[in-house]
């Protein structure tokens, strides 16, 4: 059997205070105990061997050392990695990070808030797109105001529709970099593989890819919609090969959708980048084992988890904060020039 555990009132009757004046000491309260009466409690508590209680700390101090990380899915690399970031930050400042995942459902991120804004999480990392349906951004942004005037803090890695402190990904001035690049090699037929219509970041690439189309002069891509995973990618490149498109170069609008793309025409026979080109967007790391190398728009990933981190653990003012984060076209091997389509 387990040892018996210490309790509040065992430290304060040993230490002869009562039994406020032991949880304003071992909980942290905001209230002064002089310094003789804390020094005296202390000692007892570690003679004694006491493990203060963590829900208990967090409301004398209405406040925990808990930072919350929501995330869409953490199977997916853009998540893991900013992830990454956040939760270096966090450990240097000595907190804990709990992680919670949405499953890409609206009303699960604001339950994961909820939860931990009752459990008095110092801050909160919001890590995801936005969505297109107002009634429950507007949920959300409830819950976030619950949330501060609790007294935590949140940051996004998002679009810059909360109110909060935001680490904005440059994924329209992307998309429209990397359909310029494209261009140059000579392509003039493209296809998008599209994400969910409801997600804004999947709209913000394809609106940024088609505007650099246009400014090289090209008609707008065939789109085709599908999930924002590697199984979306492979049946949505399915159906743009069955609608016999004659395009030879597409785009998937992030890494993960482009590898699924990449295993179907594979399994179809069509050579990339031979007689097709691809390319994706957000530069993830386990594109360091795809053949041929992805050509991609590279977004910091961990730096923007750590950028959030910090603005949520900085107490800064009460405007706020928006940090723009710019994307990079890194051309590879999956994306070849097409002479052909400009004779």
């Amino acid at each position: 059997m387990s040892a018996r555990q210490v309790t509040l009132a065992e430290v304060a009757k040993q230490a002869g205070v009562s039994l406020a004046t032991a949880s304003r000491v071992l909980n942290g309260s905001t209230r002064q105990v002089s310094e003789e009466l804390s020094d005296r409690v202390l000692r007892t508590a570690e003679q004694l061997g006491y493990v203060p209680n963590a829900s208990a700390q967090a409301l004398a101090r209405n406040s925990s050392s808990l930072v919350g990380l929501v995330v869409h899915d953490i199977t997916d690399p853009y998540f893991s990695c900013i992830a990454a970031g956040v939760t270096r930050v966090a450990e240097e400042a000595g907190l804990v990070v709990v992680l919670g995942t949405t499953g890409r459902r609206p009303e699960r991120e604001v339950e994961l808030l909820s939860t931990l804004r009752a459990h008095r999480a110092r801050a909160v990392v919001l890590a995801g797109s936005r969505t297109t349906d107002r009634a429950s951004q507007a949920r959300l942004a409830a819950e976030i105001d619950a949330f501060t005037e609790q007294g935590g803090r949140v940051a996004c890695v998002s679009q810059a529709k909360l109110g909060t402190d935001t680490v904005v990904p440059g994924n329209r001035a992307g998309g429209r970099a990397l359909a310029r690049a494209l261009a140059e090699l000579g392509h003039r037929r493209f296809a998008v593989l599209g994400g969910p219509a409801e997600l804004v970041v999947a709209r913000d690439r394809l609106a940024g890819f088609k505007a650099g189309l246009a400014d090289a002069g090209i008609a707008p891509p065939v789109v085709v919609n599908g999930a924002f995973t590697r199984d979306g990618g492979y049946e949505a490149a399915l159906e743009l090969l069955a609608s016999k498109s004659r395009a030879t170069c597409v785009f998937a609008v992030t890494d993960v959708m482009a590898m699924g793309a990449m295993a179907a025409l594979r399994e179809r026979g069509v050579r990339v980048p031979e007689d097709m080109s691809i390319a994706g967007f957000d530069d993830i790391p386990t594109l360091r084992d795809t053949v041929p190398a992805l050509s991609t728009v590279r977004l910091p990933l961990e730096e923007m988890g750590e950028i959030a981190a910090g603005l949520v653990l900085d107490a800064g003012g009460d405007e706020a904060r928006t940090v723009r984060v710019a994307g990079e076209v890194v051309l590879r091997a999956s994306t070849g020039h097409n002479i052909l389509a400009t004779t």
